[in-house]
């Protein structure tokens, strides 16, 4: 649970960057490929040193690595509630993509020990925190942010001192951890076969590259560029955009949640197909809605596609059962990279072409889930 609070808050710091574009927009004439560069800078961080971090923790495990994740996005976001210029947004918003490329892979591979066995129920919790957090930010922007201005996020800054406070039990419990394991490596979580041959894993591992790459492509068009669409096809104000993104986002906590226990019970193959594919009746309908629907088939895309995010996490974990920590880091990391440059290229895009077709080209990225069913079921 404490490392569920820690990734809710997070997140939400990370939701409040995204939350604040339309401002931000306003406040520096920034064009929609600016937008998508601060976002690709921010997703190149959160990405190229997670399987880093995790490496190295896996090797090395460290205690305080979490503190010090959360260092570097308290530095970032009191550097982005201040910042004039690009350059200064870049380098904010890089040091809160170094705090989550630190924070994902350890969390995680934490939340995999602590779990008792229950893993998918455990990745599940740790999970919706995240989600949780990524849903609160732009409705905590709504209320305290639109109405007074930029630097009013610096009163987030009360979020980092809760994150510190749930980290230090969190370091507590993996100290001891850590030394029961030294005194006894049986302790440890020990080591296990792989499921599957090389060859075999390479290839499934591959098709887990084009699951992720479906989902980020239209998460990454929803959780950037969702407001602007709403604002442009509605005419709603920043404020009533803020609370849709609100519902789209809590969703995907609530998918989140519901993802791994199914998972655990009827296998990961089975969540994966369903959530990633049946998200696809949704997509395509949103852009042909009106204001009230919308919200409505986001909330059921958000709730279907996050649901196969704790799973596809596990089984990846399953495959390649002695790396948690490395796995974690390149799943998260792969992600983030993955979002990071949708979110740029569509950024161009709009700039070209219109809000409107490129929301109507990422309504087709759900299909891509029927690659799904090559891969083998692992609960066999």
């Amino acid at each position: 649970l404490s490392l569920c609070a820690v990734h809710c808050l997070n997140d939400l710091f990370q939701a409040v960057v995204s939350a604040v574009y339309p401002m931000l927009k306003d406040d520096l004439s920034l064009t929609f490929a600016q937008i998508g560069l601060i976002t690709l800078v921010y997703q190149i961080a959160a990405s190229v040193f997670q399987p880093v971090v995790g490496y190295v923790f896996d090797k090395r495990p460290f205690v305080g690595s979490l503190p010090m994740g959360m260092v570097f996005t308290t530095l970032g976001i009191a550097l982005f509630s201040l910042a004039m210029s690009m350059p200064v947004l870049l380098v904010s918003v890089f040091l809160v993509g170094m705090g989550s490329s630190t924070l994902h892979p350890e969390a995680s591979r934490i939340t995999s020990l602590a779990s008792g066995g229950r893993r998918g129920l455990a990745q599940s919790i740790f999970q919706v925190g995240g989600n949780f957090g990524s849903s609160i930010g732009p409705l905590l922007v709504a209320l305290i942010v639109a109405p007074h201005g930029r630097h009013y996020i610096l009163w987030f800054l009360i979020v980092s001192a809760l994150a510190f406070m749930f980290m230090r039990r969190i370091c507590r419990w993996y100290s001891s951890y850590l030394t029961d394991r030294s005194h006894s490596p049986a302790a440890g979580i020990g080591r296990r076969r792989r499921p599957l041959s090389v060859q075999r894993t390479i290839f499934v591992i591959g098709i887990i590259t084009i699951l992720i790459f479906s989902k980020y492509i239209y998460m990454a068009s929803l959780t950037n560029y969702y407001t602007f669409y709403l604002i442009e096809q509605f005419g709603v104000s920043i404020r009533t955009s803020q609370i849709c993104l609100f519902v789209f986002l809590a969703a995907t906590a609530v998918g989140t949640l519901v993802g791994g226990p199914v998972g655990d019970r009827y296998g990961r193959k089975p969540v994966i197909c369903m959530s990633i594919l049946g998200t696809a009746p949704f997509s395509l309908l949103m852009p042909h809605c009106s204001l009230t629907m919308t919200v409505i088939l986001s909330f059921c895309a958000g709730f279907m596609l996050s649901s196969a995010f704790p799973a596809i996490l596990l089984y990846t974990q399953e495959l390649l059962p002695n790396k948690l920590g490395l796995v974690s880091g390149l799943f998260f990391g792969f992600a983030f990279g993955v979002a990071g440059i949708a979110a740029a290229l569509l950024g161009d895009l709009i700039d070209a072409h219109g809000i409107r077709m490129v929301y109507d080209a990422c309504a087709y990225m759900p299909l891509l889930g029927l690659v799904a069913f090559l891969i083998p079921n692992l609960k066999k």
